[in-house]
């Protein structure tokens, strides 16, 4: 992460901006639009100051919060095929993508009001998002553990569907199960 400047934040500016969008996820999440930034900052362990010199407006903060979850949701993906076999990789990611799906479902309210101030934080979400899955995917197929004729805009929409059936917290145990279930039904071993 750089400064407006272009330079490189030093490492301890950049770990107090993730705190602030780590925290401020959770809290838009809980609070909605109903929370206060001097809470976020408190939660987060940083001053105020801190928090607005990073984020002068909350617009800016719930953007940034949105988008930060993205980049972690997409850029896990090649870390997950670098440690795990393809078929656990994708598996792990699809988990991510409902706590992804979880957090953005509880900042609806707060995404709403930056989307209503002209900004568009869901710009390349979609694609992004596709770009990742297609990775996992493609490398589960060359591993022989998934079918091939489902493409990545399907599983996509299942999941998707996963996570607005079952996207709330004290549901988690359920989304469990039906990514489960759809990963069995990708296997290549059905029967």
């Amino acid at each position: 992460m750089s400064t407006g400047t272009g330079r490189p934040l030093r490492a301890d500016a950049q770990r107090n901006r993730d705190k602030i969008l780590s925290t401020a996820t959770r809290v838009f999440a809980e609070q909605g639009l109903d929370a206060h930034l001097e809470h976020i900052a408190k939660e987060a362990g940083v001053g105020t100051a801190t928090l607005y010199r990073n984020f002068p407006t909350r617009e800016i903060l719930i953007e940034a919060a949105y988008r930060n979850e993205l980049a972690r949701l997409c850029d896990a993906a090649p870390g997950l095929l670098a440690a795990l076999p393809p078929r656990e990789a994708l598996r792990d990611w699809m988990g991510r993508f409902i706590d992804y799906a979880t957090a953005k479902l509880g900042m609806a309210e707060a995404l709403r009001a930056v989307v209503e101030s002209g900004v568009n934080p869901y710009a390349h979400s979609r694609e992004m998002m596709l770009e990742a899955l297609t990775s996992l995917m493609d490398a589960s197929v060359t591993a022989g553990t998934i079918r091939s004729d489902i493409s990545a805009t399907d599983m996509f929409a299942a999941l998707t569907g996963i996570a607005l059936a079952s996207g709330k917290p004290d549901q988690r145990a359920q989304a469990e199960r039906l990514l489960d279930l759809t990963l069995d039904g990708l296997s290549t071993n059905r029967k």
